[in-house]
């Protein structure tokens, strides 16, 4: 983790092959530590697969654990597990980005072509810059919101609550939702916190802060709240991002949670509209929610954050283009469009490819656990989603799935956090791209 994969590495792997194969490394070595003795609190060590789906879940910012995270795991356990989520939150190859540039070595252009990719990047031009901007935010942004939490972590939990603080403040803005209030009862996730306003507004910030991507921060960096000169990128994700809170949350306030009073009922509205889009937290028992409010998460879980952020699903950019290329159809326009800029083709072909992709995955997920563990389907479905979508919201199933359904969330998990185009473009690197045409003929649609 010192440097970046050599140039002779690269010769031989593409700029996926080096992402996938890096998350994959960590993910691996983080379960093998894992499982070492003092890992845990008590005399128990996790069996490989606990261990294995743990640290995925944390390499892939996700939060579905089979063993509470306060309880089960040591302070060197949860160092580990926090370490892993800094890691999969920046993602890999930017945090070895970040050694190479401290360690004072010269970043090689194809190295500068990698960590491009790695953070969603327009150009490589600035791409070291940028990385620097990135790890430097990141800490002073997590910093902060420690700093804002501990006061109350203290008051609740003595000077474990300095560390509660931080911990969860990293969880949070790498969307990850691990939690250590399992020592007032297992799995209770942010429940007790549900009316006190700083955790809940904290938290919900650093999840929105670290989900809306590193390019938006660059953006505001750059051209301050001049809303208009942002990116086009920028603007959708600004726009896609508050109706996707704002919509949810009303849902919430005025079907699901009427039986809670005042400000109470906004928070919980809100919180439960920011923590599916690849968060994890929740503040209220969600068996309580309705099954129209089930399917909305599920909806906004395979949504996701936005892209180059700590946040996975398909991308609130994948689903805002699919909309504007329904909105270009319905107006018998040739392309879609977002504030006077036109959407190539090819950016409507990857968005529907990865739509379908996150569907395929997500039911067949559910699928498998529902005949395997003999479940309802839309229970199977909120977990595959949670697991593909890097979430971590769970009905309470998780720990108490068989060997082969852990295995399928761990897929999921390692898939919803990679991407779904960075492995098909890794697996077919070797493929040639054929330019030839075939004779066109029309087939009728709808």
């Amino acid at each position: 983790m010192n440097e970046l994969p050599s140039i002779n590495i690269k010769k031989r792997l593409t700029t996926f092959q080096i992402i996938a194969i890096g998350f994959l490394g960590v993910i691996l070595l983080g379960a093998i530590i894992l499982m070492l003795p003092f890992s845990t609190s008590g005399n128990e060590t996790p069996g490989f697969i606990d261990a294995l789906f743990t640290a995925t879940s944390a390499v892939c910012v996700t939060g579905l654990v089979v063993q509470d995270t306060g309880t089960y795991w040591s302070y060197f356990g949860q160092f580990i597990i926090i370490t892993l989520i800094q890691i999969g939150g920046l993602g890999v190859i930017t945090v070895a980005a970040a050694f190479t540039i401290i360690s004072g070595r010269k970043i090689s252009l194809m190295q500068r072509s990698t960590m491009q990719e790695a953070i969603a990047a327009p150009k490589v031009g600035g791409i070291v810059r940028l990385t620097g901007f990135i790890i430097k935010t990141t800490f002073l942004i997590e910093l902060l919101g420690a700093a804002v939490m501990a006061p109350v972590f203290v008051r609740d939990f003595g000077l474990n609550g300095i560390w509660m603080a931080v911990f969860h403040s990293i969880s949070a803005f790498c969307n990850a939702g691990f939690d250590l209030l399992g020592v007032r009862e297992h799995f209770s996730s942010l429940t007790s916190y549900s009316a006190d306003p700083v955790i809940n507004i904290t938290i919900m910030l650093l999840i929105i802060i670290g989900g809306i991507g590193f390019l938006t921060w660059d953006d505001i960096r750059t051209n301050g709240i001049k809303f208009h000169i942002y990116r086009m990128q920028s603007k959708v994700i600004f726009v896609t991002t508050a109706i996707l809170i704002l919509l949810p949350a009303l849902f919430f306030y005025f079907h699901d949670f009427t039986e809670l009073k005042g400000m109470e009922r906004v928070l919980v509205s809100f919180f439960q509209s920011v923590t599916p889009r690849t968060a994890g937290y929740n503040t209220i028992d969600l068996g309580l929610i309705s099954e129209a409010g089930l399917f909305i998460m599920i909806v906004l879980m395979l949504i996701g954050g936005s892209p180059g952020s700590t946040a996975g699903g398909m991308k609130t950019t994948t689903i805002a283009v699919l909309f504007a290329n329904a909105a270009a159809t319905f107006k018998r326009k040739e392309n879609a469009h977002f504030f006077g800029r036109r959407i190539d083709d090819d950016v409507v072909k990857n968005a529907a490819t990865i739509l379908i992709m996150y569907i395929v995955l997500c039911l067949t997920g559910a699928f498998i656990i529902s005949v395997k563990e003999d479940l309802p389907i839309l229970t199977c479905m909120y977990e595959a989603a949670s697991a593909v979508g890097t979430v971590g919201l769970t009905l309470g199933i998780t720990p108490t799935l068989s060997t082969l359904s852990k295995i399928v969330l761990i897929i999921l998990m390692f898939l919803g956090r990679v991407g779904g185009l960075t492995l098909i473009f890794a697996a077919m690197s070797g493929v040639s791209i054929n330019v030839s045409r075939l004779p066109k003929e029309k087939i009728t649609v709808g």
